[in-house]
């Protein structure tokens, strides 16, 4: 938890204690318990990295014109068929393992009040997908929205809705609910969040819980509780939806900096901030945006979900999502965010993460948009306090940088809109592993 989360709301027996009272001891101690339990009983032990895997979101939206585009509309199909690039695609290897369904699949309320898919688009069950899913050694998520409507205007789950809700997805055997904020008061998510966490783990069924509570409450104290929030769920979206562009992306990244102070305490494992999806695929995105998104949620800690046609990917984009060095720093099981550390007049950036075994990840980043540049720095300058000799590894080209000692300068070239990213591990530790 964070240090401000803490301060702002206190702790238990804050008051003065008078020693000469052991009822208060006794108190104290109990109301310490009660509290510790009630944490525990919120942890269901999952995400201890950030999750990786697809969400239909960003590429597919709201299609359900099944007669006329019957392999891009939100349907069994679809999820079926992106399960099966997963398993044969080389994903699931490396850590893309949810198949995450999002708005629109659902048909109605039957007469006792349960969900529905849509009995055209879905016509053997979510049971019936997620057995699919699960026989290729992946998982499913589903979509549900706190309120009386989902964003799209499909039945949502009402406060008297969340326990029967989260039994139906448990008994389909669901492995994730990302739970959005659509059609919902402030009084309404404060209520409905911590009562679905506690009515998935109510199921017996571990399922990882995606809330977007803070993204609806603007995403900041005192609004957002963040300590309660890393108590409640294991993600949550922050801020805006991602769409499919540069200027998205940057909007997005800039908000996640200037807020780091809040938010880069809180992320940790079990509980992470969420900047929306990777666009890389898409259509929004150059080469060196693309590379740029990945490196940027890699150094944050961020879930990885992507949005794209995994059935037509280029090679290209799959090799920037594929990099196992990449996703080796993402899935780091430190789970510390990475930091903004410089901010340069010339428009570059320097962002740092602190790995696992005295390792870092490094990413300098440029904003320019005329020419690559020649940038100069040292470690020491990057906050490398160590004495040790150190070796970088380029991320994106396998390159090896020996015998960096703190002051030894060096000069790194990034491309405009474009990322230069290090794997930096102490000389005695030997090369990075693919």
């Amino acid at each position: 938890m964070g240090r401000q989360a803490e301060q702002r709301d206190g702790a238990v027996g804050r008051g003065p204690l008078c020693v000469g009272a052991p009822h208060t001891l006794l108190w104290l101690a109990a109301s310490l318990l009660l509290l510790v339990a009630q944490v525990l009983a919120l942890e269901n032990g999952l995400l201890r990295t950030p999750p990786m895997g697809w969400l239909a979101w960003e590429r597919f939206r709201c299609n359900i014109n099944c007669d006329e585009d019957p392999k891009n509309c939100i349907s069994e199909r679809l999820f079926m068929e992106m399960a099966d690039r997963l398993a044969e695609d080389g994903w699931r290897e490396l850590g893309y393992v949810y198949v995450n369904i999002d708005d629109c699949w659902i048909g109605k309320r039957d007469a006792k009040g349960r969900l529905v898919p849509d009995p055209k688009r879905f016509p053997n069950g979510i049971a019936h997908l997620a057995d699919y899913v699960h026989s290729l050694g992946l998982k499913l998520g589903i979509y549900e929205d706190l309120g009386n409507f989902t964003c799209m205007g499909y039945p949502g789950t009402t406060l008297d809705k969340v326990v029967q809700d989260a039994q139906t997805f448990a008994e389909w055997k669901v492995d994730m609910l990302k739970l959005d904020g659509c059609y919902s008061t402030p009084e309404e998510r404060a209520t409905g969040y911590p009562k679905m966490a506690a009515a998935l783990n109510a199921t017996g069924r571990r399922i990882a819980f995606s809330c977007s509570w803070p993204a609806y409450d603007g995403g900041l104290p005192p609004k957002v509780n963040y300590s309660l929030l890393a108590d409640t769920c294991n993600l949550w979206r922050n801020y805006d939806d991602i769409q499919d562009s540069w200027k998205s992306v940057l909007y997005i990244l800039d908000w996640f900096v200037t807020y780091q102070d809040i938010l880069q305490p809180v992320a940790g494992p079990g509980h992470w901030n969420d900047p929306d999806m990777l666009l890389i695929g898409n259509f929004g995105l150059s080469f060196e945006e693309a590379q740029a998104q990945m490196a940027l949620w890699t150094v944050l800690a961020a879930p990885l979900f992507m949005s794209t046609d995994l059935r037509t990917i280029s090679a290209q984009n799959m090799d920037i999502l594929q990099n196992p060095l990449m996703i080796k720093i993402n899935q780091d099981p430190l789970g510390i965010q990475g930091r903004r550390i410089v901010k340069e007049e010339f428009f570059i950036e320097v962002f740092l993460r602190p790995l696992s075994h005295g390792a870092s990840a490094l990413v300098f980043f440029s904003r320019r948009t005329d020419m690559p540049y020649r940038y100069q720095s040292s470690l020491a300058t990057l906050n490398f306090t160590s004495s040790h000799v150190y070796e970088a590894q380029n991320v994106y080209t396998g390159e090896i940088i020996s015998d960096l000692h703190g002051e030894t300068e060096f000069t790194v070239t990034v491309n405009p809109s474009g990322v230069v990213m290090w794997y930096v591990y102490p000389k005695s530790l030997g090369k990075a592993h693919h």
